[in-house]
């Protein structure tokens, strides 16, 4: 599909159930990164998971990626979340679509732009989290010394990451244009001058203020954590989202790395490519399709 949306189109895919009535819709919102509106297959085995629970699943090409127009790296969540809500909207007013049930799906980054929706927004019937981050700054912390620790780097690797992470974050405060950041960075494999941009946009994000507006929409919420995530501090994650969202919010953990997939996928590069390619399921943590198509099926 094209999506007309903020003066461009969107490269869009929609993906329905077969042989039965469709309930409702599931609207994807990616994490970060370049991102297709299939993720090169890897989201596949979410859509067929949701089309057996009668859910039709509609997912976008970021701007700038793909046939979609825009740059992805030019928006901040506020952005985002406009895109999302412009989308949904748009999908409301076609007949073809089914939409008496809007479901939001959202990993990782997302965690700071589904709660923007979801509070803005009476239609939302639930949101499935993948993985969500609360804290930009904190998150991004946290990935670094969960990577240290996973390659036993040695003190002076640790100091010297460290280092640089502080360095940056230092002038990322100073909101430095990006002459400076080349000028006073001693990173091996400094950001591009979009990214950086796209960083000084973001780089505050925090989602507790969103979660609370959303909290009084009462929205269900599954949370789906991965027990090895090194991305995302998911203990952050659940104590934030059961402390202000309460009963609203399903917690469940999974055998799996950051993508939801199973670890052996993510400790052997070469097995993780040819599984993605040849059997993208079989990429997936146990259990975690079976659990995200029967909540979808639990849904009133």
């Amino acid at each position: 599909l094209s999506i007309p949306a903020a003066n461009t189109k969107l490269d869009a895919v929609l993906t329905t159930p077969t042989g039965s009535s469709t309930r409702g819709l599931v609207v994807v919102i990616h994490g970060d990164g370049a991102v297709k509106a299939t993720q090169n297959g890897l989201y596949l085995p979410w859509f067929e998971a949701a089309a057996d629970a009668g859910y039709a699943t509609l997912s976008w090409s970021k701007p700038g990626i793909g046939s979609s127009g825009g740059n992805w790296l030019d928006q901040n969540m506020a952005d985002r979340a406009a895109e999302v809500s412009a989308v949904i909207d748009w999908a409301v007013s076609q007949q073809s679509i089914p939409t008496d049930r809007i479901v939001l799906w959202g990993a990782s980054q997302a965690g700071w732009v589904f709660p923007k929706v979801a509070a803005s927004r009476d239609d939302i019937t639930a949101v499935v989290a993948v993985n969500p981050a609360i804290n930009w700054i904190r998150q991004g912390l946290y990935n670094l010394l969960a990577e240290l620790d996973h390659d036993n780097a040695d003190a002076d690797t640790r100091n010297e990451a460290i280092h640089r992470r502080d360095q940056r974050l230092r002038l990322l405060e100073q909101y430095v244009d990006y002459g400076t950041y080349r000028e006073n960075t001693n990173d091996p494999e400094p950001w591009d001058e979009d990214r950086w941009q796209f960083v000084l946009k973001n780089y505050t994000s925090d989602a507790t203020d969103d979660l609370a507006a959303m909290s009084s929409q009462h929205v269900p919420v599954f949370l789906m954590l991965s027990e090895h995530d090194r991305n995302v501090d998911v203990s952050e994650t659940a104590a934030t989202y059961q402390n202000i969202l309460g009963s609203d919010v399903t917690v469940a953990y999974f055998d799996a790395v950051h993508a939801m997939a199973r670890p052996v996928m993510d400790d052997s590069e070469i097995l993780g490519l040819v599984t993605a390619v040849l059997w993208p399921r079989a990429l997936m943590a146990e259990n975690a399709l079976d659990s995200y198509r029967d909540y979808l099926r639990t849904l009133p």
